[in-house]
């Protein structure tokens, strides 16, 4: 073989290994996402968590030139869409927009549930936090969350107290309060927030715990007085409205509703990481946290390491609530 021939194959050689050779690490992170993601709802489409996944999904499409599909798969509290995501590849392609509900609750909540939210999810992206409000009747006697406290230990056990539904978070925050307070106040269960609004406006129960959503319309309406939000600091969407912790003896009081983002387990970190970020990069933008706050909600961005802790935290939180309250579903 002559000189030259030898060289052109030699030459030949390199550039088929260069062309052949797999996509390093760094550039197949840079080419993520190459297909469709598909993220699972677990509600029916309308409500708060489908409408915050839809503001999501749409800025990452319209910012990124990535396609963002939403898949409505509600059920059971929302345990039916966050049990389908677990069983999922995790390959980055799949997502699901969890809140406190289905992920820190109802694992105490439920018998034989299909998957433990510190094992089987990786968390990916916090979306935003809500707190519950307080609502009573218009003409009602309380005006402060103190004027309850006094009332029920005043007279035990005739004040009532009503929610969209047993083993809800307004369900269970209400009890968490009673034990705060060390109070005796009834629980009356309603299925769904509208009779439940409607039986405070009229007076049939005392007070109703709350998302701000269901109960703004009718504040605003000045048919229902605020009382108090149920998060440490006051409520963007509102600022007039003290906390619990404001307006009681109860200094340490704090819940929020949460909603965010999650792969399966073991989903591969680089994609993690650039869900986050362009997640995150959208959450600061002024015009998605007026889209987020109209929700009754509040943007807050947040690591995946920093998500992973918030909801171990809640998760073990809320095992001690869930027993206290005695609520238990099949």
């Amino acid at each position: 073989m002559t000189r030259k021939k030898l060289l052109s194959l030699l030459a030949f050689s390199v550039l088929s290994a260069t062309v052949l050779a797999p996509m390093p690490a760094a550039a197949q992170a840079a080419a993520y996402p190459a297909k469709p993601i598909r993220m699972i709802v677990p509600f029916p489409p309308g409500g708060g968590t489908d409408i915050l996944a839809r503001i999501v999904g749409q800025r990452l499409t319209e910012a990124n030139k990535w396609t963002v599909v939403v898949d409505n798969k509600p059920g059971a509290g929302g345990t039916i869409g966050i049990s389908e995501a677990v069983r999922m590849p995790a390959n980055g392609y799949e997502m699901v927009m969890g809140q406190k509900d289905n992920l820190a609750v109802a694992p105490w909540l439920y018998k034989g549930l299909s998957y433990d939210p510190s094992k089987d999810l990786t968390a990916v992206a916090l979306v935003a936090e809500s707190p519950l409000v307080i609502v009573t009747a218009a003409n009602s006697p309380f005006k402060t969350m103190a004027d309850v406290i006094a009332a029920a230990k005043a007279a035990p056990d005739t004040i009532t107290y009503g929610s969209p539904g047993n083993g809800t978070t307004t369900h269970l925050v209400g009890e968490m309060f009673k034990l705060a307070a060390g109070i005796k106040i009834s629980h009356v269960p309603y299925k769904g927030s509208n009779p439940a609004v409607i039986d405070t406006i009229s007076g049939q129960v005392s007070m109703m715990v709350s998302s701000i959503p269901s109960a703004m319309a009718q504040v605003k309406a000045g048919k229902l007085r605020a009382l108090a939000v149920t998060s440490a600091k006051r409520s963007v969407s509102l600022p007039d409205v003290p906390t619990i912790a404001e307006s009681t003896v109860l200094k340490d009081f704090d819940v929020s509703s949460w909603y965010g983002l999650f792969m399966p387990a073991n989903a591969p970190k680089d994609m993690v990481a650039t869900v986050n970020a362009a997640v995150n990069k959208q959450l600061a933008l002024p015009e998605v946290k007026e889209s987020i706050y109209a929700q009754g909600a509040e943007p807050h961005p947040m690591t995946p390491e920093a998500f992973a802790a918030l909801v171990k935290a809640d998760h073990a939180k809320w095992k001690g609530i869930v027993a206290a309250s005695g609520a238990k579903l099949e």
